[in-house]
């Protein structure tokens, strides 16, 4: 790296060790899916996204791991090999001005819902994280997203919405930061694979309507509740083998 490059890695030390754990987080909850998926960071002086490298297991990320990478898809800073579908993260962040981060990931519960053509209801507290607007689908490809073209489609769909299936594929999930985006991609798991769970035993599925449905999410996941779930999963985190 060069002496600028190295600067710059230092500067956002701190931005880059939210993307390690992000990324740990992600495969501690069984979002893990060998050397793919990858969650991101914008970069706060807009050059582009703080993003895992390729090449390693969300499990293995470290600091030294994340590199920055410009809208083209050219790495400025940290080296590596960068992810090819890079435009999920920079097309998502153009389209969004309040996103911060973005996960993406082959969550099996999220991938196994969407294929199976359901919409996600409220059976349990989870899936309220996602009113009002719920997780809408992505049916362009269920290949990956390698072109700017394709990752203003998936921006587009995703909308004003906090995640999105990429059906037979994935998920995209996002917040106003990563820590927050790290919780809800969580979280989503763990709705699909109840609703899946509640599904299994047959008789007359009951969720909560829209007005309930807003209450839970404000009453449950509202003020201080998202960062702390964050703290915990930290807390949670295996030690990292080097």
């Amino acid at each position: 790296m060069t002496e600028r490059q190295v600067e710059i890695m230092t500067d956002y030390q701190e931005l880059r060790e939210t993307v390690a754990l992000s990324s740990r987080i992600m495969a501690a909850s069984g979002s893990g899916d060998f050397i793919w998926g990858h969650v991101s960071a914008r970069d706060p002086e807009a050059r582009g996204v703080w993003l895992k490298q390729a090449s390693w297991g969300l499990e293995e990320i470290t600091p030294e791991r994340v590199h920055l990478v410009n809208s083209d898809g050219e790495v400025l800073a940290g080296g590596g090999q960068r992810h090819s579908e890079y435009p999920i993260h920079t097309e998502i962040m153009a389209a969004r001005p309040d996103v911060g981060g973005v996960v993406h990931v082959h969550s099996r519960y999220s991938v196994a819902l969407a294929a199976a053509g359901a919409e996600l209801h409220p059976v349990s507290h989870e899936a309220n994280y996602f009113a009002p607007h719920g997780v809408p689908r992505f049916t362009k490809t269920a290949d990956l997203i390698l072109t700017t073209e394709l990752g203003r489609s998936v921006a587009a769909a995703l909308g004003e919405a906090e995640a999105l299936f990429l059906v037979n594929h994935g998920v995209a999930v996002v917040g106003p930061d990563l820590q927050t985006a790290t919780v809800a991609a969580v979280v989503l798991d763990r709705a699909c694979r109840q609703q899946l769970l509640t599904a299994g035993y047959g008789g007359e599925p009951s969720w909560s309507g829209p007005e309930e449905s807003l209450a839970k999410r404000e009453h449950i996941y509202g003020g201080n509740a998202r960062h702390q779930v964050w703290d915990y999963l930290v807390r949670q985190l295996p030690a990292l083998r080097s």
